[in-house]
């Protein structure tokens, strides 16, 4: 492992609501602000630009293709346009009709995205039955999409190793982080658990650790950097729960978190309006790898 401490966490931003699925991308760390439907561009200074509308109210998030196009998750998947107009970038509605949340496109181009694949009204009653009916759909280069992985117990962040080998996903109701192996053709296999920690949003760094926002772990705040298998390298506490984190900056050693006080599942147009998000950042030894 390398050598190093974490640095100290400062504030980057704040003032605003539910921020979630930060990018590092030309310079910048892009972030989704759900209830403002805003997707906002901050740089190392914490001058921040709104980029243009999100997917919806809550429960999207945006990434890029190869060729630079953004693609912006919701009700469904779309494209933007150099003209800022937006198309429907592949039909996912055969594999479910409840909208999609997080996005990962990989190094050969495929993009993945997952839904909870039930209404976000039922949140209390879906944790308590244990049911995990979440998906994953594939996103090929051709606009094709279909159904990769089921039966997933919430699913959040997602995250490709390097070698475009491996697929982590934080699997928030069952505290874990869940990985895949991936196909040349993109398909998902040999299901296993990679690490019993509560995960949301994800990140690699190069020596194949994890960062993680673990919401309310151990009964605090924290955010864990992760070995394979669940040995915890690196801890960070904040002050409120994070809900993603992501290496960026010039060399890829800040990690920036996104964190808000949290009001329950039934109270967020409370989060939402309290305007209690931040990004926060702290310097780190290992730099970012794989996707996003």
């Amino acid at each position: 492992m390398a050598d190093g401490p974490v640095s100290e966490t400062r504030v980057l931003l704040d003032g605003f609501g539910m921020g979630e699925s930060p990018r590092w991308h030309e310079g910048r760390l892009w972030f989704s602000i759900w209830g403002a439907n805003e997707i906002v561009a901050v740089d190392l200074e914490g001058h921040r630009e709104v980029m243009g509308a999100g997917g919806g109210r809550s429960g999207w998030a945006v990434n890029w293709l190869r060729d630079g196009h953004m693609l912006v998750t919701g009700g469904e998947l779309l494209r933007v346009e150099p003209d800022g107009s937006r198309v429907r970038h592949a039909d996912l509605r055969h594999i479910s009709r409840f909208g999609w949340s997080e996005i990962t496109v990989d190094g050969r181009g495929n993009a993945y995205v997952n839904s909870l694949n039930f209404d976000f009204a039922d949140f209390t009653e879906v944790l308590a039955s244990g049911k995990a009916p979440g998906k994953i759909a594939l996103v090929t280069a051709d606009s094709t999409a279909r159904e990769v992985a089921d039966g997933l117990a919430f699913p959040n962040g997602m995250a490709v190793t390097p070698d475009n080998g491996t697929l982590i996903i934080a699997e928030s109701f069952a505290a874990r982080l869940t990985a895949f192996d991936i196909a040349a053709d993109g398909s998902l296999s040999n299901r296993r658990v990679w690490a019993d920690v509560t995960g949301d949003g994800i990140c690699i760094d190069a020596e194949g650790a994890v960062w993680c926002s673990a919401v309310g772990a151990d009964g605090r705040n924290v955010v864990l950097r992760v070995r394979e298998g669940g040995e915890v390298l690196d801890r960070i506490e904040v002050d409120r729960p994070c809900y993603a984190c992501m290496l960026g900056g010039d060399d890829g050693r800040t990690l920036f978190m996104v964190v808000a006080q949290w009001f329950g599942p039934d109270r967020m147009d409370e989060l939402i309006e309290a305007k209690t998000g931040q990004i926060l950042t702290a310097r780190v030894a290992v730099p970012h790898a794989g996707w996003p």
